[in-house]
């Protein structure tokens, strides 16, 4: 992979000893926004996002690592206790961290090094009013066809001229 996205609030996580996937929470910094053009949910993940209250649900559901006996398995209660191929170069002045990459891993007491993996980066497309002014017209129409790019009133402007 030659581009690695940074992670952020949301980002789906699942453990290889777990049944479902769970969101990520930033809860070490409340200031470093990515991928968020109001700057208001999506914080960025670094190394230092760890402990017991990590994800939303904190569960993967039944863990593998913790059979019960006669059948079954103990819930998973996760606790990160460390993550492995964060972004060296980035660091946060709020909690000193390194900022996490889409294949950036975490360890659990229980499921052992590496045992958490990122699904999904959590970043996600929003288009602003500024992509839309940047692009090139001619692609818009072709991708948007039914819609009034305000042509006509730049057609007018040229007939204006003209008439002058």
């Amino acid at each position: 992979m030659s581009e690695k996205h940074l992670v952020c609030q949301g980002a789906i996580c699942s453990c290889n000893f777990g049944t479902v996937p769970d969101k990520l929470k930033v809860l070490t910094q409340s200031k470093r926004f990515i991928n968020d053009k109001d700057g208001s949910t999506k914080l960025m993940a670094t190394n230092m996002d760890i402990g017991a209250a990590t994800f939303e649900k904190n569960t993967f559901g039944p863990c593998k690592m913790q059979p019960i006996p006669g059948g079954g398995y103990k819930p998973c209660q996760i606790i990160v206790t460390t993550w492995t191929g964060f972004y060296e170069k980035i660091t946060l002045q709020d909690n000193n961290g390194k900022a996490l990459l889409e294949d950036s891993k975490a360890t659990c007491p229980i499921g052992g090094p590496d045992c958490i993996k990122i699904d999904n980066h959590g970043q996600i497309s929003e288009v602003s009013q500024q992509n839309v002014e940047n692009a090139d017209k001619e692609v818009l129409a072709e991708l948007m066809p039914f819609v009034d790019l305000g042509e006509e009133e730049e057609e007018l402007a040229e007939d204006d001229l003209v008439k002058l």
